[in-house]
């Protein structure tokens, strides 16, 4: 027996229906707000990574899936979906085409971590990235697009939060300033956050250490240290939230965990789901085109991971509308039958009726015990006497009633009835 490897987990056939469901809807308010679809391959260039995501992060230094391959070549399985969206903007010359550029991916991804409730070594996201627009109404409808998804799917229990962590230039002056704070906590963080205070101390006020959380309850708020243009931008955003109804509440210390983050950085949080509460999570990245070698181009974007979609569904009660059940199940008794049964059911598919026939020779009431389990609407069973006869019975399975129906008119009798 080989088993299934830690932090995978099966689909099974009998939940994909909830995966459907959430695609189906991603997709479609993509289509609503113009977003057209990106796929990019499961592995990429390690360099990609190092230069996308940021080599001081957790992702980078602790969770990639790195090997090389026959030609000597690193390579990782993605562990986001942003940067291979901007590697392939950027290689296909999208930047010459009609800008802004809306796209959104359905991709797996891979981080080696310890598994957990939510959390997966193989993973799917959700994720839309829009280049080309600076402007705050870019941001807010970025947003949009992700409260419309999550409110659609039915999560009503949600808690928006929003910051900005400004242009390189600003947050140059912010970090000393939260390092001249943090200096004098160093040797109450723990070891990771020491060593991030010289690489990217930003990085400490995302940390779920419990001391260094009280620690940085009382650092400098980044909001206090954005340049003109920043807080502009900032408050346009805001602005235009409440002008569009929605909720939300400036979290000073929301730096999301990759460092190709600037100015807006935004979570959609919810209690239901435990320690792990942030839904989905994403932010404007101005500068990762240019340092991934494109020209300078804006750019901003969000992500969700499935499974913990999936996961806060169930803990919110929400239960998906499933997959339509066969309409009718076609059994047969005698050989003659079992040809004709087949032949019928494969043209009620082409008329669009969602149908079954019997494939495995069980007894007729095996064949009606199993039409029960799989929630066929209508059995009809086909045996010598109806071929003879030219007509059959239509039993509807929800109160028992027959139909007697000619075999030549049960197409349209199963399309016309309900």
């Amino acid at each position: 027996m080989i088993n299934i490897q830690k932090g995978t987990k099966d689909v099974l056939p009998e939940d994909s229906y909830k995966w459907q469901y959430v695609e189906s809807i991603m997709r479609k308010i993509a289509e609503t707000f113009s977003i057209n679809e990106i796929r990019t391959p499961t592995f990429e260039a390690t360099e990609l990574f190092l230069r996308g995501v940021g080599d001081t992060t957790d992702i980078v230094n602790k969770e990639m899936y790195t090997f090389t391959d026959k030609g000597g070549r690193s390579i990782t399985l993605k562990p986001e979906g942003t940067a291979g969206a901007v590697r392939s903007f950027i290689e296909n010359g999208l930047a010459n085409g009609v800008l802004p550029l809306k796209a959104y991916y359905l991709t797996q991804c891979f981080r080696y971590e310890r598994p957990q409730n939510g959390r997966l070594r193989e993973f799917h996201q959700f994720g839309v990235e829009y280049f080309g627009s600076a402007s705050p109404e870019t941001d807010a409808e970025v947003i949009l697009v992700a409260k419309q998804i999550l409110n659609e799917i039915g999560i009503k229990e949600l808690k928006l939060y929003i910051n900005s962590i400004g242009c390189p230039t600003c947050r140059k002056n912010y970090v000393e300033g939260l390092k001249d704070y943090l200096r004098a906590n160093l040797d109450n963080l723990c070891a990771l956050c020491r060593e991030r205070f010289e690489k990217n101390p930003l990085r400490i006020l995302d940390c779920k250490n419990e001391d260094c959380k009280k620690i940085c309850k009382g650092a400098p708020k980044i909001t206090d240290y954005l340049c003109d243009d920043c807080k502009t931008h900032f408050e346009s955003v805001k602005n235009l939230l409440k002008k569009t109804g929605v909720d939300y509440e400036v979290d000073p210390f929301i730096v999301r965990g990759l460092d190709y983050y600037t100015r807006t950085v935004f979570e959609f949080v919810s209690t239901a789901i435990g320690a792990q509460g942030t839904v989905l999570g994403g932010g404007r990245y101005d500068n990762l085109v240019k340092e991934l070698g494109g020209q300078p181009l804006p750019a901003i974007g969000f992500a969700l991971g499935i499974e913990r979609l999936l996961l806060l569904m169930d803990n919110l009660l929400i239960v998906p509308e499933q997959k339509p059940t066969p309409k009718a199940f076609i059994g047969y008794t005698g050989e003659s039958a079992q040809e004709y049964a087949f032949i019928l059911t494969n043209n009620l598919r082409k008329n669009g009726v969602i149908a079954e026939c019997e494939l495995i020779g069980r007894s007729v009431k095996a064949q009606l015990k199993y039409a029960d389990k799989k929630g066929a609407k209508y059995v009809i069973i086909i045996g010598d006497n109806e071929l003879s006869d030219n007509s059959v019975s239509v039993k509807k399975m929800a109160d028992g009633s027959s139909q007697i129906v000619s075999l030549d008119g049960v197409i349209d009798y199963l399309k016309n009835n309900d």
